[in-house]
């Protein structure tokens, strides 16, 4: 699975041997670089690793769900600069390069992404004492359809498997937080992405999947505590996204805070040079600090 000593940028495949619930195709990844990296075809889901200096190391680690539309990842945009953040404030980072549910190399579509992110978490917890993290300092955040899968997996963790299970497949895959950024919640056609639904359930999703993967129903005391962020004026991802789940979690007790900007749009990543946007990231890790 990894072929040498931990370091930056270390690149480790999530599954040894056969992926589960795949299925040999001719597709092929493919990676585009121009304003931003885009990854589609997803063929060997990975965690890319960028750890802080030992001397900043707080022991916090997160991993990071680019988003794309259930289509493609924002590798770069929403991944890779979000991780470099993430080590200046002396917390490990991980960028999951998770399989995309239109994929032909996919049986069951919409369950590969919450395997992958289920995966990561595993990998991370168990092998915490290499990465000098907390087994219990470990979260999620996610962008867009990154935060789909994110908070999927904050609600789902502990969804059972349905391929023959290794060790690791046992370890708690819970994150301790959450980090939702413009984040598609629902599969409620009323204010969902349509593509990221589209993507992730097929073109006539049956009431079952659609509730199934409407994460602000999934809800529970044991979802972990949430921080969100979204824009007034996001007219890929309506707002109602972040406001619902918000709701949800303190109708059950589940700390959460809600940042909700008048301005950004959809995709506005770090949001550097925007104004008083910029400053989330900032906002995010107050809250890690204050819990």
């Amino acid at each position: 699975m990894i072929s040498s000593s931990f370091s930056q940028s270390q690149i480790i495949d999530l599954w040894d041997g056969s992926i589960p619930n795949s299925q040999k195709t001719n597709e092929v990844e493919i990676v585009e670089i121009k304003d931003i990296k885009r990854i589609s075809n997803v063929q060997t889901p990975t965690l890319e690793v960028f750890l802080p200096t030992k001397r900043a190391n707080s022991a916090r680690a997160v991993i990071i769900c680019p988003g794309g539309g259930y289509h493609m990842l924002a590798y770069d945009w929403e991944g890779t600069e979000i991780a470099k953040w993430f080590n200046t404030k002396g917390i490990a980072a991980f960028v999951l390069k998770s399989r995309l549910p239109d994929s032909k190399s996919i049986v069951i579509r919409q369950e590969a992404p919450l395997q992958d992110a289920q995966r990561a978490v595993r990998y991370v917890r168990s092998h915490a004492v290499e990465f000098s993290i907390s087994p219990d300092e470990i979260g999620v955040i996610g962008f867009s359809a990154g935060g789909h899968l994110a908070s999927t997996l904050g609600t789902q963790y502990d969804k059972p498997n349905n391929f023959k299970e290794t060790a690791l497949d046992t370890i708690s895959a819970r994150p301790n937080f959450m980090a939702l950024i413009y984040p598609v919640i629902t599969m409620d056609e009323t204010f969902t992405h349509i593509g990221s639904r589209r993507n992730l359930i097929g073109e006539k999703p049956s009431e079952v999947l659609i509730k199934e993967y409407s994460n602000e129903l999934q809800v529970t005391k044991n979802t972990p505590r949430t921080f969100l962020v979204h824009s007034g004026d996001d007219k890929a991802v309506p707002i109602k996204n972040s406001l619902k789940f918000y709701e949800a979690l303190k109708a059950h007790d589940v700390e959460a805070e809600l940042h909700a900007y008048p301005f950004g749009g959809h995709g506005f990543g770090l949001a550097i040079g925007n104004g008083r946007l910029q400053s989330w990231p900032e906002r995010l890790f107050e809250w890690l600090e204050n819990k």
